[in-house]
């Protein structure tokens, strides 16, 4: 069973996603909460396996979750659920430590999948997002040269089939 926690600040759209969650029969919603702060409190008691999480919320917004998370050594992998899907949010999720990242147009299946890939150590970004990603990290390049000569352009790590981890990782340095 996949213990799942859901941060979501909106109310309908959280109870939705514990009623959808709730019709595979592999997952458990063990916590939720309506900000990021909230979350932080509720995480240890939860024992969740994935974090379900919202970007944009009051109090403490994602990126706050995932860098705190990171503050202090708590390795729960956070699936982003969003609905925006401008290549910065994307590359700022990565970065702070974001094992997946969707929006919120994905069907049930998709959603599903992405919890359980994630539950089992893997990453997954939404195929639709990976334009978007490409086209940021390109713009970005330009802006400020190539990569440093040990990293690979992203691109063509992501051509070459590198998950989520790996492509942030390369991206990591170029971005300091």
């Amino acid at each position: 069973m996949i213990r799942v926690m859901v941060v979501e600040n909106e109310a309908l759209v959280r109870h939705g996603l514990l009623s959808l969650l709730g019709l595979a029969l592999d997952i458990q919603v063990v916590a939720e909460a309506s900000d990021g702060e909230e979350a932080l409190r509720l995480l240890p008691d939860s024992k969740a396996d994935v974090i379900l999480l919202d970007l944009r919320m009051p109090r403490l917004h994602g990126i706050g979750v995932l860098q705190r998370l990171e503050e202090r050594g708590d390795v729960t992998p956070c699936l982003v659920l969003t609905t925006f899907d401008d290549g910065q949010s994307v590359l700022d999720a990565i970065r702070a430590g974001a094992k997946g990242y969707l929006r919120k147009d994905v069907t049930l299946h998709q959603l599903v999948e992405a919890i359980r890939v994630i539950a089992a150590g893997g990453t997954f970004i939404q195929p639709a997002l990976t334009e978007h990603l490409l086209q940021r990290t390109r713009s970005l390049e330009l802006l400020q040269g190539p990569p440093p000569a040990h990293g690979t352009r992203a691109p063509s790590a992501a051509a070459h089939g590198l998950g989520l981890q790996q492509l942030g990782d390369r991206l990591r340095p170029a971005y300091r």
